[in-house]
Protein backbone atom coordinates (compact mmCIF):
# COMPACT_ATOMS: atom_id res chain seq x y z
CA UNK A 1 0.00 0.00 0.00
CA UNK A 2 2.79 2.59 0.15
CA UNK A 3 5.91 3.64 1.76
CA UNK A 4 6.02 3.41 5.40
CA UNK A 5 8.28 4.51 8.22
CA UNK A 6 10.17 1.84 10.08
CA UNK A 7 11.24 1.15 13.60
CA UNK A 8 12.82 -1.47 15.66
CA UNK A 9 10.67 -3.65 18.25
CA UNK A 10 11.87 -2.43 21.23
CA UNK A 11 8.30 -2.50 23.68
CA UNK A 12 7.90 -0.56 26.96
CA UNK A 13 6.75 -1.22 30.32
CA UNK A 14 3.90 1.45 29.94
CA UNK A 15 2.35 3.66 32.39
CA UNK A 16 -1.50 3.20 33.69
CA UNK A 17 -3.82 5.90 32.35
CA UNK A 18 -1.15 7.28 30.51
CA UNK A 19 -1.98 8.53 26.91
CA UNK A 20 0.33 10.25 23.99
CA UNK A 21 -1.32 12.72 21.25
CA UNK A 22 0.40 13.10 18.56
CA UNK A 23 -1.27 16.05 16.54
CA UNK A 24 -0.75 18.66 13.17
CA UNK A 25 -1.01 21.68 15.27
CA UNK A 26 -1.81 23.08 18.33
CA UNK A 27 -2.80 25.92 20.29
CA UNK A 28 -1.19 28.55 21.55
CA UNK A 29 0.59 28.94 17.65
CA UNK A 30 -2.81 27.83 15.99
CA UNK A 31 -5.98 29.22 17.08
CA UNK A 32 -8.03 26.47 14.24
CA UNK A 33 -10.94 24.02 15.08
CA UNK A 34 -8.63 21.53 14.82
CA UNK A 35 -6.37 22.98 17.46
CA UNK A 36 -9.03 23.81 19.63
CA UNK A 37 -10.91 20.53 19.42
CA UNK A 38 -7.95 18.97 20.66
CA UNK A 39 -7.31 21.24 23.21
CA UNK A 40 -10.43 20.46 24.80
CA UNK A 41 -9.69 16.75 24.19
CA UNK A 42 -6.75 17.10 26.40
CA UNK A 43 -8.15 19.21 29.36
CA UNK A 44 -11.17 16.93 29.37
CA UNK A 45 -8.80 13.81 29.79
CA UNK A 46 -6.83 15.60 32.44
CA UNK A 47 -10.00 16.30 34.65
CA UNK A 48 -10.88 12.78 33.81
CA UNK A 49 -7.91 11.31 35.22
CA UNK A 50 -5.32 10.98 32.71
CA UNK A 51 -2.07 12.25 31.98
CA UNK A 52 -1.47 13.60 28.87
CA UNK A 53 1.19 14.69 26.59
CA UNK A 54 0.80 16.70 22.84
CA UNK A 55 3.27 15.77 20.41
CA UNK A 56 3.15 18.09 17.37
CA UNK A 57 4.42 17.66 13.59
CA UNK A 58 8.08 17.71 12.81
CA UNK A 59 9.22 21.03 12.45
CA UNK A 60 6.18 23.02 13.71
CA UNK A 61 5.74 25.58 14.61
CA UNK A 62 8.71 27.19 13.18
CA UNK A 63 6.83 25.66 9.70
CA UNK A 64 4.36 28.86 10.22
CA UNK A 65 6.67 31.40 11.04
CA UNK A 66 7.41 31.37 15.03
CA UNK A 67 10.84 31.56 14.60
CA UNK A 68 11.07 31.76 18.06
CA UNK A 69 9.00 28.85 18.86
CA UNK A 70 10.12 27.10 22.36
CA UNK A 71 10.84 23.20 22.64
CA UNK A 72 7.71 22.88 24.95
CA UNK A 73 4.19 24.94 25.62
CA UNK A 74 2.55 24.91 28.86
CA UNK A 75 -1.44 25.91 27.90
CA UNK A 76 -3.88 25.43 30.70
CA UNK A 77 -1.80 22.05 32.17
CA UNK A 78 -1.84 20.45 29.29
CA UNK A 79 1.96 20.37 27.54
CA UNK A 80 3.16 20.43 24.11
CA UNK A 81 6.03 19.08 22.72
CA UNK A 82 7.90 20.31 19.52
CA UNK A 83 10.08 18.33 17.16
CA UNK A 84 12.27 20.87 16.59
CA UNK A 85 15.48 19.24 14.72
CA UNK A 86 18.28 21.87 13.94
CA UNK A 87 18.02 20.13 10.08
CA UNK A 88 14.99 18.94 8.13
CA UNK A 89 15.14 16.09 5.57
CA UNK A 90 14.34 17.46 1.94
CA UNK A 91 12.01 14.40 0.87
CA UNK A 92 8.78 14.13 2.61
CA UNK A 93 9.78 10.14 3.22
CA UNK A 94 13.04 11.21 5.13
CA UNK A 95 11.09 13.71 7.07
CA UNK A 96 8.03 11.47 8.28
CA UNK A 97 10.87 8.48 8.97
CA UNK A 98 12.41 11.54 10.99
CA UNK A 99 9.54 12.49 13.23
CA UNK A 100 8.33 8.40 14.06
CA UNK A 101 12.18 8.43 15.24
CA UNK A 102 11.47 11.74 17.26
CA UNK A 103 7.97 10.50 18.24
CA UNK A 104 9.26 7.06 19.34
CA UNK A 105 11.93 8.59 21.88
CA UNK A 106 9.33 11.31 23.27
CA UNK A 107 7.41 7.81 23.96
CA UNK A 108 9.72 5.32 25.30
CA UNK A 109 10.93 8.24 27.68
CA UNK A 110 6.85 9.41 28.84
CA UNK A 111 5.33 5.34 28.75
CA UNK A 112 2.35 5.82 27.79
CA UNK A 113 -0.55 3.10 27.59
CA UNK A 114 -2.06 4.41 24.57
CA UNK A 115 -1.45 6.44 21.45
CA UNK A 116 -3.94 8.78 19.92
CA UNK A 117 -3.81 10.51 16.73
CA UNK A 118 -5.94 12.61 14.12
CA UNK A 119 -6.15 12.77 10.51
CA UNK A 120 -4.22 12.84 8.08
CA UNK A 121 -2.95 9.41 6.96
CA UNK A 122 0.71 10.78 7.63
CA UNK A 123 0.25 11.38 11.40
CA UNK A 124 -1.54 7.85 10.66
CA UNK A 125 1.76 6.52 9.33
CA UNK A 126 4.08 7.76 11.79
CA UNK A 127 1.52 6.68 15.01
CA UNK A 128 1.21 3.24 13.54
CA UNK A 129 5.08 2.73 13.86
CA UNK A 130 5.70 4.05 16.91
CA UNK A 131 2.45 2.09 18.78
CA UNK A 132 3.98 -0.82 16.72
CA UNK A 133 7.57 -0.48 18.03
CA UNK A 134 6.21 0.11 21.60
CA UNK A 135 3.58 -2.56 21.21
CA UNK A 136 0.58 -0.23 22.59
CA UNK A 137 -2.40 0.15 21.24
CA UNK A 138 -3.22 3.52 18.91
CA UNK A 139 -6.09 5.25 17.86
CA UNK A 140 -6.46 7.22 14.55
CA UNK A 141 -9.44 10.34 14.86
CA UNK A 142 -10.95 11.14 11.69
CA UNK A 143 -12.04 14.90 12.29
CA UNK A 144 -12.60 15.20 8.01
CA UNK A 145 -12.53 13.50 4.54
CA UNK A 146 -9.51 16.01 3.26
CA UNK A 147 -9.29 14.61 0.78
CA UNK A 148 -12.98 16.30 -0.27
CA UNK A 149 -11.84 18.96 1.03
CA UNK A 150 -9.48 19.46 -1.13
CA UNK A 151 -11.58 18.62 -3.91
CA UNK A 152 -14.35 20.88 -2.69
CA UNK A 153 -12.43 24.20 -4.43
CA UNK A 154 -11.80 22.46 -8.09
CA UNK A 155 -14.04 20.95 -10.50
CA UNK A 156 -15.63 17.67 -10.89
CA UNK A 157 -12.41 16.28 -12.60
CA UNK A 158 -10.32 16.54 -9.35
CA UNK A 159 -12.95 13.50 -8.01
CA UNK A 160 -11.24 11.13 -10.71
CA UNK A 161 -7.56 12.49 -10.19
CA UNK A 162 -5.01 9.87 -9.05
CA UNK A 163 -4.26 12.39 -6.02
CA UNK A 164 -7.74 11.86 -5.25
CA UNK A 165 -7.82 7.91 -5.13
CA UNK A 166 -4.35 8.00 -3.91
CA UNK A 167 -5.04 9.92 -0.78
CA UNK A 168 -8.76 8.16 -0.21
CA UNK A 169 -6.39 4.73 -0.05
CA UNK A 170 -3.77 5.68 1.95
CA UNK A 171 -6.96 7.19 4.62
CA UNK A 172 -8.49 4.17 4.23
CA UNK A 173 -5.44 1.84 4.57
CA UNK A 174 -4.91 3.64 8.09
CA UNK A 175 -8.50 3.43 8.99
CA UNK A 176 -8.34 -0.33 9.08
CA UNK A 177 -5.11 -1.10 10.34
CA UNK A 178 -5.79 1.28 13.83
CA UNK A 179 -7.18 -0.20 16.63
CA UNK A 180 -9.60 1.79 16.86
CA UNK A 181 -11.31 4.96 14.71
CA UNK A 182 -13.54 7.87 16.21
CA UNK A 183 -15.15 10.44 14.76
CA UNK A 184 -17.62 12.78 14.60
CA UNK A 185 -20.98 11.96 13.83
CA UNK A 186 -23.07 9.23 11.95
CA UNK A 187 -22.50 10.55 8.65
CA UNK A 188 -18.68 10.38 8.45
CA UNK A 189 -19.26 6.77 10.03
CA UNK A 190 -21.24 5.21 7.34
CA UNK A 191 -18.29 6.51 5.06
CA UNK A 192 -15.57 4.72 7.30
CA UNK A 193 -17.85 1.37 7.69
CA UNK A 194 -17.28 1.55 3.42
CA UNK A 195 -14.20 1.64 2.97
CA UNK A 196 -13.97 -2.09 5.59
CA UNK A 197 -13.77 -0.68 9.01
CA UNK A 198 -15.86 -3.13 11.27
CA UNK A 199 -18.41 -1.05 13.21
CA UNK A 200 -17.57 -2.08 16.42
CA UNK A 201 -14.19 -0.47 16.62
CA UNK A 202 -15.77 2.89 15.61
CA UNK A 203 -16.57 5.20 18.57
CA UNK A 204 -18.06 8.55 17.93
CA UNK A 205 -17.03 11.68 19.53
CA UNK A 206 -18.91 14.64 18.47
CA UNK A 207 -18.16 18.42 18.24
CA UNK A 208 -18.93 19.72 21.40
CA UNK A 209 -18.60 22.43 24.19
CA UNK A 210 -16.96 23.02 27.74
CA UNK A 211 -15.30 25.82 29.82
CA UNK A 212 -17.14 28.75 29.57
CA UNK A 213 -19.70 27.79 26.88
CA UNK A 214 -21.64 25.88 29.69
CA UNK A 215 -21.73 28.92 31.96
CA UNK A 216 -25.60 30.52 31.88
CA UNK A 217 -25.46 33.15 28.35
CA UNK A 218 -25.57 36.83 29.14
CA UNK A 219 -27.88 39.08 27.80
CA UNK A 220 -27.78 40.25 24.11
CA UNK A 221 -27.64 43.29 25.20
CA UNK A 222 -24.72 43.43 27.30
CA UNK A 223 -23.08 41.07 24.52
CA UNK A 224 -23.26 43.85 22.40
CA UNK A 225 -22.39 46.47 24.60
CA UNK A 226 -19.03 44.71 25.65
CA UNK A 227 -18.05 44.30 21.32
CA UNK A 228 -19.09 47.73 20.75
CA UNK A 229 -22.26 47.09 19.00
CA UNK A 230 -25.70 49.13 18.11
CA UNK A 231 -27.85 47.37 20.87
CA UNK A 232 -30.69 47.80 19.22
CA UNK A 233 -30.12 46.42 15.88
CA UNK A 234 -30.89 42.92 14.65
CA UNK A 235 -27.83 40.78 13.74
CA UNK A 236 -27.18 37.68 11.97
CA UNK A 237 -23.89 36.24 10.94
CA UNK A 238 -21.62 32.99 11.64
CA UNK A 239 -18.38 32.31 13.57
CA UNK A 240 -16.21 30.28 10.54
CA UNK A 241 -13.72 30.15 8.26
CA UNK A 242 -14.40 31.91 5.58
CA UNK A 243 -14.13 29.48 2.69
CA UNK A 244 -15.91 28.42 -0.54
CA UNK A 245 -18.20 25.43 0.91
CA UNK A 246 -19.35 27.38 3.98
CA UNK A 247 -21.62 29.10 1.57
CA UNK A 248 -21.26 32.76 2.98
CA UNK A 249 -21.58 34.80 -0.68
CA UNK A 250 -25.44 32.66 -0.45
CA UNK A 251 -25.73 34.24 3.18
CA UNK A 252 -24.97 37.67 1.92
CA UNK A 253 -27.10 37.38 -1.32
CA UNK A 254 -29.90 36.86 1.01
CA UNK A 255 -28.83 39.46 3.12
CA UNK A 256 -28.98 41.79 0.20
CA UNK A 257 -32.61 40.46 -0.07
CA UNK A 258 -33.53 40.88 3.67
CA UNK A 259 -31.93 44.57 3.83
CA UNK A 260 -34.41 46.71 2.36
CA UNK A 261 -37.41 44.97 4.49
CA UNK A 262 -35.69 44.94 7.77
CA UNK A 263 -33.83 48.31 8.26
CA UNK A 264 -31.78 47.64 11.40
CA UNK A 265 -30.83 44.08 9.84
CA UNK A 266 -27.08 43.90 10.01
CA UNK A 267 -24.76 41.08 9.01
CA UNK A 268 -21.50 40.31 11.12
CA UNK A 269 -18.81 37.54 9.25
CA UNK A 270 -16.32 36.75 11.90
CA UNK A 271 -13.19 34.57 10.83
CA UNK A 272 -10.91 34.83 7.74
CA UNK A 273 -9.81 32.53 4.64
CA UNK A 274 -9.42 32.72 1.24
CA UNK A 275 -13.15 33.56 0.40
CA UNK A 276 -12.62 36.82 2.21
CA UNK A 277 -11.83 39.05 -0.15
CA UNK A 278 -14.35 37.60 -2.50
CA UNK A 279 -17.22 38.03 0.13
CA UNK A 280 -16.05 41.65 0.54
CA UNK A 281 -16.25 42.72 -3.02
CA UNK A 282 -19.80 40.99 -2.87
CA UNK A 283 -20.90 43.12 -0.02
CA UNK A 284 -19.51 46.05 -1.94
CA UNK A 285 -21.23 45.72 -5.45
CA UNK A 286 -24.36 45.04 -3.64
CA UNK A 287 -23.88 48.60 -1.48
CA UNK A 288 -24.18 46.54 1.83
CA UNK A 289 -20.91 47.67 3.53
CA UNK A 290 -22.43 49.89 6.20
CA UNK A 291 -24.24 47.22 7.53
CA UNK A 292 -21.82 44.60 7.49
CA UNK A 293 -18.96 44.05 9.65
CA UNK A 294 -16.16 41.51 8.72
CA UNK A 295 -14.06 40.92 11.86
CA UNK A 296 -11.05 38.39 11.04
CA UNK A 297 -9.63 36.37 13.38
CA UNK A 298 -10.73 37.02 16.79
CA UNK A 299 -9.82 35.55 19.78
CA UNK A 300 -12.10 32.23 21.57
CA UNK A 301 -13.57 34.34 24.27
CA UNK A 302 -14.25 37.40 21.81
CA UNK A 303 -15.71 34.82 19.06
CA UNK A 304 -17.92 33.37 22.17
CA UNK A 305 -19.38 37.57 22.55
CA UNK A 306 -20.36 37.40 19.10
CA UNK A 307 -22.45 33.96 19.32
CA UNK A 308 -24.06 35.73 21.80
CA UNK A 309 -24.65 38.94 20.24
CA UNK A 310 -25.92 36.99 17.13
CA UNK A 311 -30.25 37.19 16.77
CA UNK A 312 -29.69 33.77 14.52
CA UNK A 313 -26.56 32.29 13.61
CA UNK A 314 -26.51 30.83 9.95
CA UNK A 315 -24.46 27.75 8.43
CA UNK A 316 -25.52 28.21 5.04
CA UNK A 317 -23.02 25.24 3.66
CA UNK A 318 -22.49 24.45 -0.01
CA UNK A 319 -23.76 20.76 -1.08
CA UNK A 320 -20.49 18.63 -1.41
CA UNK A 321 -19.29 15.27 -0.38
CA UNK A 322 -17.31 17.73 2.52
CA UNK A 323 -20.21 18.97 3.77
CA UNK A 324 -22.60 16.15 3.66
CA UNK A 325 -19.88 14.33 6.03
CA UNK A 326 -18.20 16.48 8.41
CA UNK A 327 -20.23 18.52 11.07
CA UNK A 328 -18.66 21.97 12.38
CA UNK A 329 -18.40 22.79 15.66
CA UNK A 330 -19.38 26.49 15.61
CA UNK A 331 -23.26 25.70 15.58
CA UNK A 332 -22.69 23.48 18.43
CA UNK A 333 -21.56 26.46 19.92
CA UNK A 334 -24.05 28.51 19.05
CA UNK A 335 -26.32 26.47 20.40
CA UNK A 336 -24.66 26.20 23.94
CA UNK A 337 -25.13 29.98 23.86
CA UNK A 338 -28.79 29.99 23.53
CA UNK A 339 -28.85 31.02 19.37
CA UNK A 340 -31.23 29.48 16.78
CA UNK A 341 -29.35 27.75 14.22
CA UNK A 342 -30.56 28.42 10.53
CA UNK A 343 -28.65 25.64 9.00
CA UNK A 344 -28.70 24.05 5.50
CA UNK A 345 -30.47 20.66 4.89
CA UNK A 346 -27.45 18.10 4.82
CA UNK A 347 -27.01 15.64 6.56
CA UNK A 348 -24.05 15.93 8.52
CA UNK A 349 -26.04 19.46 9.65
CA UNK A 350 -28.96 17.22 10.17
CA UNK A 351 -27.46 15.67 13.17
CA UNK A 352 -27.71 18.84 15.41
CA UNK A 353 -30.12 20.85 13.82
CA UNK A 354 -33.72 19.53 14.07
CA UNK A 355 -36.29 21.60 12.26
CA UNK A 356 -38.86 23.50 14.31
CA UNK A 357 -37.35 21.98 17.37
CA UNK A 358 -33.85 23.53 17.71
CA UNK A 359 -33.50 24.97 14.83
CA UNK A 360 -34.37 25.37 11.17
CA UNK A 361 -33.47 23.91 7.61
CA UNK A 362 -33.12 25.26 4.53
CA UNK A 363 -32.23 24.72 0.82
CA UNK A 364 -28.92 24.53 0.49
CA UNK A 365 -27.84 27.09 -2.20
CA UNK A 366 -30.85 28.71 -2.14
CA UNK A 367 -30.52 32.29 -1.13
CA UNK A 368 -33.92 33.11 -2.00
CA UNK A 369 -35.11 29.82 0.44
CA UNK A 370 -32.45 30.94 3.35
CA UNK A 371 -33.59 34.48 3.22
CA UNK A 372 -37.81 33.65 3.90
CA UNK A 373 -36.07 31.39 7.19
CA UNK A 374 -34.64 34.21 8.15
CA UNK A 375 -37.70 36.52 7.75
CA UNK A 376 -39.70 34.41 9.61
CA UNK A 377 -36.74 34.34 12.37
CA UNK A 378 -36.20 37.38 12.63
CA UNK A 379 -40.01 38.68 12.75
CA UNK A 380 -40.78 36.45 15.64
CA UNK A 381 -38.66 37.11 18.77
CA UNK A 382 -41.01 34.36 20.59
CA UNK A 383 -39.72 31.65 18.01
CA UNK A 384 -36.08 32.85 18.37
CA UNK A 385 -35.81 32.26 22.33
CA UNK A 386 -37.71 28.81 21.86
CA UNK A 387 -35.45 27.44 18.59
CA UNK A 388 -32.10 29.07 21.39
CA UNK A 389 -33.47 27.38 24.83
CA UNK A 390 -34.19 24.50 23.10
CA UNK A 391 -31.14 24.42 21.30
CA UNK A 392 -28.29 24.69 24.64
CA UNK A 393 -30.45 22.16 26.39
CA UNK A 394 -29.92 19.50 23.57
CA UNK A 395 -26.14 20.50 23.41
CA UNK A 396 -25.28 20.73 27.24
CA UNK A 397 -27.37 17.34 27.24
CA UNK A 398 -25.06 15.24 24.66
CA UNK A 399 -22.50 17.40 23.66
CA UNK A 400 -20.30 17.99 25.91
CA UNK A 401 -15.61 17.77 26.11
CA UNK A 402 -16.20 16.15 29.34
CA UNK A 403 -19.09 12.84 28.47
CA UNK A 404 -16.65 12.86 25.16
CA UNK A 405 -13.48 12.27 27.76
CA UNK A 406 -15.56 9.36 29.33
CA UNK A 407 -15.73 7.78 25.70
CA UNK A 408 -12.23 7.75 25.16
CA UNK A 409 -11.19 6.48 28.39
CA UNK A 410 -13.82 3.75 27.98
CA UNK A 411 -12.33 3.11 24.34
CA UNK A 412 -9.03 3.06 26.06
CA UNK A 413 -10.11 0.86 28.35
CA UNK A 414 -11.28 -1.58 25.34
CA UNK A 415 -7.96 -1.33 23.55
CA UNK A 416 -5.79 -2.16 26.62
CA UNK A 417 -7.97 -5.28 27.26
CA UNK A 418 -7.30 -6.02 23.74
CA UNK A 419 -3.95 -5.75 23.75
CA UNK A 420 -3.50 -7.37 27.12
CA UNK A 421 -5.01 -10.74 25.71
CA UNK A 422 -2.64 -10.88 23.06
CA UNK A 423 -0.03 -10.55 24.55
CA UNK A 424 -0.91 -12.97 26.79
Amino acid sequence: MGWKPSLPSRPVLPESRRVLHLLTNSVPHTGSGYARRSHAILTAQQSAGWETLAVTRLGYPVQIGALHAKQRDVVDGVTYERILPRRVPPTMDRRLQQQTVELAGVAREFRPSVLHTTTHFVNGLVAREVAKALDIPWIYEVRGQLADTWASSRDESALQSERYELFTSREAEIMRSAGMVATLGESMKRNIMAVGVAEHKIMITPNAVGGAYLDTPIKHRDARAALGLEVNALYIGTVSSLVGYEGLDDLITAFALLAPRLPKLCLILVGDGTAAPGLRDQVQRLGLAGRTIFTGRVSPERARLYHLALDVFVVPRKDSAVTRAVTPLKPVEAMASERPVVASDLEALREIVTDNVNGRLTTPENPVRLAEVLQELLEDEDLRHRLGAAGREYVLATRTWQANALAYSKAYETLLSENSRRLN
